[in-house]
Parts: structure tokens; C-alpha cells; sequence
């Protein structure tokens, strides 16, 4: 079973790979924008029918809403990247994955809430500066902080490779009569709040622009509480996404790494996985970053 599932998310992996390097991305994103654009129009008419009382239009607003992130997150995304290459480099159980990537996405929701309103109440910002402030600004923060987390995953990686076992292998000494150094699960448990913290944050910097489309127009039509939820349908369509991503990553790890329980290659192993999604990460987001500035 656990072949298996390598195998699929290797072939994921590799057809991801065939894509990026025949330019598939660049035709994803451009067939995602287009179905972004057709997903606004129809969002759009349907706030104006929501605004003249049509509850069946309020529903449709937010199923089209979250086609809306489902499309979006199919495209080329740093959440994808950082989520995936942590489920890579990681043994992370796939509940508490999933549930970073949910929060992460669910944050830039709250992200585009806050800047909008802030905006608006605050600073007298229009639809044009919150999008520049997006791009210009929290973009590139958000990139530079997934290649900042990529970076990491190579430091721990090297670490790990460097790292002599029985320095964490939480035994008592026969010599002192002390542990010279914590077990291998209490590090873990003390480093899990401190990656989620880290992942979620990266991702959530950088709003959606369809979250700031919805949430501006709601803003002007006097409905926006119809656009905060709007924002969040969108949020859990790019989750379910991201999600998605990190299960395949997790598989892929699962499988490859599961025959070697118990064998001293084990370790060196996971030292490997770490140190190639750290560099992918880093190379990814450093792309996107360049591309940003």
C-alpha cells in the first residue's frame, strides 16, 4: 500500500515537474485567470441581485466564490509550495497538515478583511491602492518569508545530517547519570506550534485579490457582510486545494521513507527530504519573489 501511494505522488510530482519545465505553468495560470474573470462576472451579478433581496443569488454568490479559490489555488501558488514542501520534508500526521493549511488559507481571508476595512475606515485607501499595497507589498513579504521557511527546512536538514545520534537519543548517560540532550520527540513536540505558526504566516500575508475584489464591492453596495463571506467561501475553495497538495507530499514521503523503519538508513533519509524540499521551496518562492519585485 505505501508503494502505491508513493508511486501516485510521484507520478504527481513528476507530471508537476514536466509541466513546470514545458511551461505548462504559465498556461495554467493563464486558462486559471480566465476562469477567475468569468467567476467574478458572475459573482458580481449575483451581489447585485443579493442587493435587490434574491436569496438564491446570495447562494450563488458564495458557491461562486469558492469555485473562485478552487481555480485560483489551481494555478501556480506559494501556499502550495510551502505546505507541500513541509508535508515533504516533515513526518507530519496528515490531521494537523491539513489543518495548517486550512488555517493559512482561512488567514488570508482574515488578511484581506483587515486590509480592506483598515483601508476604507483607516486610511481612505480606494480599490486601486489596496491592490498596489497587495502586490507590492505584501506579495514579495510573503514570498520572501515561504523562502525564509525554506531556508530553515535546509538549515535542519543539514543539521540532521550533521547530527550525531546518540547526542538526541534522550538515554541516560552510563557515565553522569544524566541525558545529555533532549529526545528526538521531545524536539518535536516543542517545534510543532513554532512550524505552524510559521507556515500559517507565511501564507496568510498575502491576501487574495478575488477576497479584495468581493470585499470592495460588497464595501460600496452596503452589503458587506455578504463580502466577508464571500472571502471566506473563496478561502476554503484555495484550501481544499493546498490541502490536496500536502496530502500528496505526505504520501509521497509515507511511502518512500516507510520501508526504512527501523534501518539505520532511516535517518539519513529524512535528513535528504528535508535538505530537497528546502531547496525547492527556496527555489519557488525565490522565483516568485524575483518576478514580484
Amino acid at each position: 500500500m505505501r508503494r502505491i501511494i508513493a508511486l501516485a505522488a510521484l507520478a504527481t510530482l513528476l507530471a508537476l515537474a514536466a509541466l513546470w519545465w514545458s511551461g505548462g505553468f504559465n498556461a495554467l495560470a493563464h486558462w486559471a485567470a480566465g476562469q477567475q474573470r468569468g467567476f467574478q462576472n458572475s459573482i458580481a451579478s449575483g451581489l447585485r441581485a443579493t442587493r435587490g433581496g434574491d436569496t438564491a443569488a446570495f447562494w450563488t454568490v458564495l458557491l461562486a466564490s469558492f469555485a473562485y479559490g478552487v481555480v485560483h489555488a489551481a494555478g501556480p501558488g506559494h501556499g502550495k509550495i510551502v505546505i507541500g514542501g513541509y508535508g515533504l520534508a516533515r513526518a507530519v500526521p496528515v490531521l494537523r497538515l491539513s489543518l495548517i493549511a486550512l488555517a493559512a488559507s482561512l488567514g488570508q481571508a482574515v488578511t484581506a478583511v483587515v486590509l480592506v476595512y483598515a483601508g476604507f475606515l483607516l486610511l481612505g485607501l480606494g480599490r486601486e491602492a489596496l491592490v498596489g499595497v497587495t502586490e507590492d507589498i505584501m506579495a514579495p513579504a510573503s514570498y520572501g518569508a515561504i523562502a525564509l521557511i525554506g531556508l530553515w527546512l535546509i538549515w535542519r536538514g543539514l543539521r540532521h545530517a550533521r547530527q550525531d545520534r546518540s547526542a538526541h537519543s534522550g538515554e541516560v548517560c552510563s557515565h553522569c547519570g544524566h541525558a545529555h540532550g533532549p529526545s528526538l520527540a521531545q524536539v518535536q513536540r516543542a517545534g510543532r506550534l513554532r512550524d505552524a505558526l510559521l507556515l500559517i504566516g507565511g501564507i496568510a500575508i498575502r491576501p487574495c485579490t478575488g477576497a479584495l475584489f468581493v470585499l470592495v464591492i460588497t464595501w460600496h453596495m452596503g452589503i458587506g457582510g455578504v463580502g466577508i463571506l464571500g472571502a471566506f467561501a473563496m478561502a476554503l475553495g484555495t484550501g481544499l486545494i493546498t490541502i490536496a497538495t500536502g496530502l500528496a507530499a505526505t504520501g509521497l514521503r509515507a511511502g518512500v521513507l516507510g520501508g526504512l523503519a527501523g534501518s539505520p538508513r532511516l535517518a539519513p533519509a529524512a535528513a535528504v527530504a528535508e535538505l530537497t524540499a528546502g531547496l525547492v521551496v527556496v527555489t519557488l518562492a525565490g522565483g516568485l519573489l524575483l518576478r514580484a519585485l
